[in-house]
Order: structure tokens, then C-alpha cells, then sequence
């Protein structure tokens, strides 16, 4: 973590820097007090005009004020100009960079070319009166040119950060409305999950108590199967609600309509209707399954369905109609992996088709609830990979036995 020191409110290298500026001229009428015109009154004129440049940052317009009435003290006592007067550009330079208003800046520049005027009327000398104007306005011209251009940058730089920082707050609020649209849609598969556990445990413990008299092992073993769906239901009540805590009560006003097709639940053995329609879209799908898929929990099963979906509507949309896709599906001792890759050869397509979720973000909040991972990138060959890996649980799902 960077300490930023500061002094009087304002960075502590921005006030020694002042400090420093100031001192060398409050120097410069130091040491002319003696010899040059004016003697000590216009050494205390030098010193004031360097006690105003010490707030030459917090009010640039006062202290250029402050600086041009002593140079106008100077002016009508006629000691031409001195070493001191550095202070002039020095005040047009600050009014100029940090004023908030550009009028303040320009009106300086034009207080600062009739001081020209009047100064090179008082530089003593064999030089011509028009050269040593003309040598003065090329000075403070350049000082007020040079401020302009750092003005103008260092507002642009403010631009940019608070273009940056409010892109920052949308980037933020979209995300929080992705988290919240996409737990609102896992609220609702909950549903699913567990209205398909439930009836399933209703339906063996009514077979458990007509088959209790006539077949005991029979009625055991679908008491066991009761038992172990209801374990697995309250292991997915438990994660689902775990990632839907923060969002508060969803789906508190109203039934799920069970026709709705995004509400219904999907299982892995639709996969190949969802392949089906994406090839129908245009994309060239090469799918392969390497082990032996083992029962999966339907939650686990729907986050691998969606998982494929969105992977596959990412293609569509970025590698384009025509692209090569390779779809593979790994079954492992402990956990499954869902691996996606296209080559981004693809024609771009006119009107992009709708999102399955909220890409990235949508799939990694689906896997964040099964403990698994998700990796994703762009490839050297060119085109876009996705990688999934879900770990399975301890114990497999156990079959239905009808009573």
C-alpha cells in the first residue's frame, strides 16, 4: 500500500517544490538589495511577490493578482525590470495551468503583454526599444504557450480518469445485475431440483409401505432410496441457497410455470438436440465423450448442460457461421471436464443470437456452486478455448426403483 504524505491538505512534494520556487525569489531581491534600484524597498516588493507564490496552486488567480499590482508598485517607481520579476512568468504560468476558469488565464496574457510594453520602455541599454519587447513577448509568450498545453493536457487527463471511474461504477453495477439475473435463474432451477427429489421420494416411500408385508428387502431398499435422494436434495438446497443468500428471497411471488422451457430442467441426455440446433446455426461441431458417464446429480448435470450452451453461443457469436468446434467431454475417477474449443474461422454473423447466461461471469457463477473451475482464453492458432472441470460427488447418485 503506497502513504502519500502531505502538508496543509496538499501533497508534501508539492509544497516543498513551492517552498523552493518562492525561496529562489525571495534570493533573487535578497541579493540586489544593496545595488540594485530601489534598494530595500524594492527587495520587500521581491519578497512579496515570492510570499504570494507560495499559494500559487490553491489560488492561482489571487496570487497572480497580488503579483502584477507590486510589478505595477515597480512599474511607477520606474526600476525597470529585475531579477525577481521571474515572479511575473511564474504567477502567468500558474494562473494558467491551475486557474479554473480559462478566462482567468487569458486576461492574465493580456496584463502580461502591457507589461512587456512598459518593461522594455524601462530596460536601460543601447538595444533597440522594439527588439527588447519583442525578446520579452517572445518569453512570456512561450511561458504562457507552454502553460496552455500543460492545462490542456492535464485536463484531459482528469477527463480520462473520471471516464475511467465511471466506467469502473457500470462495470461494477453490471456485474452486480449479472450475479443477481443469473441467481434469480439458479432460484428458479432450484425448483426443479428439488420438486424432482421430492416426488421421487414420495413415490418410493408409498412403494416402501404397500411392498412392506409382502417383499421387506424390496421395501428397504426403497426406503434407502428415499434416503439418499434426500440427502442429495438437501446437498443441492444447500448449495444453491449458499450462492443465493446475498441475493435475497427470489421466487417468493408466485409458482414457477413448470411449461416454460427455461424452467424446466435439462439433463445432459438433451445434449445432442442442443448440438443439433447449433449445427443447424451454422457451427461445425465435432463432439466426443472420453470414459463412462456415471449418474450425476441433476443440478450437476444441468450446470454442464448450461455450461455447453453458453460455451457454444460464445462461438457462434464471436468465431462466426462456419467456424470448427471441438466439443469434448472427459469423465474422470472425481470429476467431469467440459473442454471447448473453436478456431475463429468463422463468417461474422449479421444478427448475433441472445446469450444463454451472461458469458464468463454467468458460467463461472454455475461452476463457483459445484466447488469446480473454469479457464478460458484465447489461443496462439487462433480462436477461443473453454475449459471446465466439475468435481463429482463423494457418492453417485442412486438409481430410481419404481414401486
Amino acid at each position: 500500500m503506497t502513504v502519500r504524505r502531505t502538508m496543509f491538505g496538499r501533497p508534501l512534494r508539492s509544497v516543498a517544490f513551492d517552498v523552493a520556487v518562492a525561496g529562489a525569489v525571495a534570493l533573487f531581491g535578497l541579493a540586489g538589495a544593496v545595488n540594485q534600484p530601489g534598494g530595500w524597498a524594492a527587495t520587500l516588493v521581491g519578497v512579496g511577490m515570492a510570499v504570494a507564490l507560495l499559494f500559487r496552486r490553491s489560488h492561482p488567480s489571487a496570487v497572480t493578482v497580488v503579483v502584477a499590482a507590486l510589478a505595477v508598485v515597480q512599474v511607477i517607481a520606474q526600476w525597470g525590470p529585475l531579477a525577481y520579476d521571474v515572479a511575473v512568468l511564474i504567477a502567468l504560468y500558474s494562473v494558467m495551468k491551475y486557474g479554473e476558469r480559462l478566462r482567468d488565464g487569458v486576461l492574465a496574457g493580456a496584463v502580461a503583454a502591457v507589461g512587456v510594453l512598459l518593461a522594455a520602455a524601462q530596460t536601460p541599454g543601447v538595444i533597440n526599444y522594439w527588439v527588447t519587447a519583442l525578446w520579452y513577448a517572445l518569453v512570456t509568450g512561450a511561458v504562457w504557450l507552454v502553460a496552455l498545453n500543460v492545462r490542456t493536457r492535464r485536463l484531459y487527463v482528469v477527463s480520462l480518469e473520471e471516464r475511467a471511474s465511471t466506467l469502473e461504477r457500470e462495470r461494477e453495477a453490471e456485474s452486480r445485475a449479472a450475479v443477481a439475473e443469473e441467481r434469480t435463474r439458479i432460484a428458479r432451477e432450484l425448483h426443479d431440483v428439488v420438486a424432482h427429489s421430492m416426488a421421487v421420494m414420495i413415490v418410493q416411500a408409498d412403494g416402501a409401505r404397500f411392498m412392506l408385508d409382502r417383499d421387506p428387502e424390496q421395501a428397504r431398499t426403497a426406503v434407502k432410496v428415499v434416503a439418499d435422494t434426500g440427502r442429495q436434495a438437501l446437498e443441492e438446497m444447500r448449495r444453491l441457497v449458499g450462492v443465493l443468500r446475498d441475493a435475497g428471497p427470489t421466487g417468493a411471488g408466485g409458482p414457477v410455470v413448470a411449461a416454460d422451457p427455461e424452467h424446466r430442467r435439462l439433463a445432459l441426455a438433451e445434449l445432442p438436440d442442443l448440438l443439433a440446433r447449433f449445427r443447424d446455426a451454422g457451427l461445425l461441431i465435432r463432439h466426443t465423450v472420453d470414459g463412462e458417464p456415471p449418474m450425476l446429480p441433476p443440478g450437476l448435470e444441468l450446470t454442464i448442460y448450461r455450461v455447453v450452451q453458453e460455451a457454444l453461443t460464445n462461438a457462434l457469436k464471436h468465431a462466426g457461421v462456419g467456424a470448427g468446434v471441438e466439443l469434448a467431454l472427459a469423465y474422470t475417477a472425481g470429476a467431469v471436464v467440459v473442454r471447448v474449443v473453436d478456431d475463429g474461422q468463422g463468417r461474422p454473423l449479421v444478427s448475433p443470437p441472445p446469450s444463454g447466461g451472461h458469458g464468463l461471469l454467468g458460467m463461472r457463477e454455475r461452476v463457483a456452486v459445484y466447488d469446480g473451475s473454469l479457464t478460458a482464453g484465447a489461443r496462439l492458432a487462433g480462436g477461443w478455448q473453454l475449459e471446465v472441470r466439475l468435481p463429482l460427488p463423494s457418492e453417485p447418485a442412486t438409481e430410481v426403483i419404481a414401486a
